[in-house]
């Protein structure tokens, strides 16, 4: 499909834009069965068109460009690796668009390398710039991408490596002074498969030009890592777990905001007078949806866990137990993050938490933070296993899915009203489908990037009828 093209505004503030007000979409309540498999609560953009071309549905009016795929040619003499997921638009001082985007591969997974099947392409780099090695000598190839674009025509000016050595880097988070964390989603030992202990964060700078030296921030945790977002206000960092039998809900208190690398305190939510809380919802609504809890922070000891526990050592002192934590954004004062399996029928929801006024500090404790269970699916039509998401630049939030059937991209009111944006048309070739994973929004708000995973992986960038950023 061809992209109608629009000079960018000059705006770099629409990502972290508030989720506060109503939605210009939100005024019209009907609900309606929409066709195709799909139900929304409210209108939205209108009904999914089916692409021609096989890839990726939208509404009307709305066009994508793929402008990334898994397999080609990257600038650096490497090949774009596979399994894309998390991903942050920055904008550079020179207006060019920079995507730093994630890769969630491990040792083996040599058809997805970005060295090659024989990794030929090790020859083209600084090896000393590889996180790890396996026992066999081969590079781990989880790690992180960059995509350089041209503002106005989103033509790619340079893409290149950024991170390597690493395992299963899932989702992240954009920092407020201009770097990606990534997260690994693993927790494997050193051993055969690995010469190091992996499950950290690692910091990425978005004006990197190429390999950066890989540094473990690991006072922020050792855990299945999925994703970050920080506080701009105070440079708090909370973290979720994509752990399926319990993770937590975490808190980072750097000792320098601003500096990770510097160490801190790592902290678990819990839920004040209620110890050990069970979110999940998996045996009915034991939390209803717009509930608000009051919450407290348990310091959390040997957080680098080498026996992979810190997540039950935390709900065993005290801490909130919730299930597959994944996308994280944050919004006005306020963030969000998703849980996929939550819920009765196990189809996924979104939580809120609001910050104490204090949050951080001693006195905290006098005005509480704040923890909403802001929607649950009971509908898969409606929303079946929400994933990454973002605050969209005018107020609501864009979820994507990582379901067992259609994947589709769902926008969410302030209402907790869902209408969806777009579907993944393409399979595999035995009918698979991929997930859509890393939402995130250019700075002016004219165009949203996100990923399909897999069958090839391919990274677009869709623009249309999107509504003025709500300033």
């Amino acid at each position: 499909m061809s992209l109608s093209r629009r000079h960018f505004l000059r705006n770099s503030a629409a990502t972290t834009l508030a989720f506060s007000g109503l939605a210009a979409l939100s005024a019209c309540q009907r609900r309606y069965p929409a066709e195709q498999g799909y139900f929304n609560q409210v209108e939205g953009f209108g009904d999914l068109q089916v692409d021609p071309d096989g890839l990726f549905d939208l509404p009307r009016g709305f066009t994508y460009d793929v402008i990334s795929s898994a397999g080609q040619p990257m600038s650096d003499g490497l090949i774009v690796p596979g399994d894309f997921d998390g991903m942050a638009c920055f904008q550079r001082t020179d207006g060019r668009l920079v995507l730093v985007r994630n890769h969630e591969l491990r040792v083996g997974e040599t058809d997805k390398s970005p060295f090659g099947v024989d990794n030929a392409g090790l020859e083209l780099i600084d090896r000393s710039l590889v996180h790890d090695w396996d026992a066999d000598g081969n590079p781990h190839i989880g790690g992180t991408s960059h995509v350089v674009l041209n503002p106005e025509t989103l033509a790619v000016e340079d893409e290149y490596l950024s991170l390597v050595g690493t395992i299963n880097n899932c989702a992240g988070g954009q920092t407020p002074w201009g770097t990606w964390l990534t997260c690994e989603e693993n927790e494997t030992n050193a051993g055969p498969e690995a010469g190091v202990e992996h499950g950290y964060v690692f910091e990425v700078p978005a004006d990197a030009t190429g390999l950066v030296e890989p540094v473990p921030l690991k006072a922020m945790g050792r855990f299945r890592h999925e994703a970050v977002a920080i506080d701009p206000r105070t440079l708090i960092a909370y973290l979720t777990e994509d752990r399926y039998d319990a993770c937590l809900f975490y808190r980072f208190l750097a000792n320098v905001p601003g500096e990770l690398a510097q160490g801190g305190r790592l902290q678990g939510l819990a839920v004040r007078g209620r110890p050990g809380l069970d979110t999940r919802n998996w045996n009915g609504a034991d939390i209803a949806q717009g509930e608000w809890l009051d919450v407290e922070w348990i310091d959390l000891d040997d957080v680098e866990a080498p026996n992979a526990d810190l997540a039950l050592r935390g709900i065993a002192a005290g801490a909130a137990k919730f299930t597959r934590g994944e996308g994280i954004w944050w919004g006005d004062n306020e963030c969000y993050f998703t849980c996929t399996d939550g819920g009765p029928e196990r189809l996924g929801q979104i939580w809120r938490y609001q910050p104490s006024p204090a949050e951080g500090e001693a006195d905290e404790t006098a005005e509480a933070g704040r923890l909403q269970l802001f929607f649950e699916s009971h509908d898969d039509a409606v929303m079946e296993r929400c994933d990454n998401l973002c605050v969209a630049p005018w107020g609501d939030l864009i979820v994507v899915e990582d379901g067992p059937q259609d994947q589709y991209i769902r926008g969410v009111t302030p209402d907790g009203e869902v209408y969806t944006i777009g579907r993944n048309a393409a399979s595999g070739p035995e009918g698979q489908k991929s997930e859509i994973c890393g939402p995130c929004f250019s700075p002016d708000g004219s165009t949203l990037f996100f990923n399909v995973q897999r069958y090839p992986g391919q990274t677009f960038a869709v623009r249309g009828p999107w509504p003025a950023p709500s300033l």
